[in-house]
């Protein structure tokens, strides 16, 4: 029988605000508030062979050393109903970027799935928890704002009962962001793309 393992990746939130959000999630009554600290998912619970791991690494360090450290910003709160039941606050920018992480990341085909839903970065503050206090916690947080910048992502593995409090996420390595920074400025200073004509 081949023997498997679940593995995630994500962002971390870091503190002030990684405790301040996972401790809202705790008093929402979400059960695995405690069991999973404030996050962006790069790429969700996913069973793999415990024999492509080591692959799966290698594939994550060329990740990280093609993309470069960039800027997050979480502001307000969202929500999936009805089709979850899950409030969340908002990634406001950074989107792009974990939008292109996330993709790199699946383009190896031990990670390639079929999705539910699209891609949309958010860090959840309650899942399945009554309506009420799906209500108080988005409204709670509606003014909430944390700005970070993003250095790497952490590669996760999780044993047991993917919904039971008593099942944690263990990391297993951190990946810094090595790539080159992304340039600014106005467009007519970016190597490789034209100015716009005037109007």
């Amino acid at each position: 029988m081949t023997q498997t393992v679940r593995i995630g990746v994500a962002v971390d939130v870091p503190p002030p605000w990684g405790p301040q959000l996972t401790r809202h999630r705790i008093e929402a009554g979400d059960p695995l508030g405690a069991a999973i600290p404030a996050h962006v998912t790069l790429l969700g619970p996913t069973e793999v062979d415990l024999t492509d791991l080591a692959a799966i690494e290698g594939h994550l360090a060329t990740v990280a050393a093609e993309h470069a450290e960039f800027e997050l910003l979480l502001r307000g709160t969202g929500t999936f109903r009805p089709i979850t039941e899950v409030v969340f606050v908002a990634v406001a920018a950074g989107i792009s970027e974990c939008e292109q992480l996330a993709a790199a990341i699946t383009a190896t085909p031990p990670l390639q799935r079929p999705r539910h839903y699209p891609y949309h970065p958010h860090v959840t503050v309650a899942q399945d928890v009554p309506e009420p206090a799906l209500d108080d916690v988005f409204e709670k947080l509606a003014g909430f704002e944390a700005r970070f910048d993003v250095s790497g992502f952490t590669l996760f593995t999780h044993t047991g009962d993917i919904k039971s409090p008593e099942s944690r996420w263990h990391p297993q390595r951190d990946y810094r962001l090595a790539g080159p920074p992304i340039p600014v400025g106005p467009p007519a200073d970016r190597p490789g793309v034209a100015p716009r004509p005037g109007r």
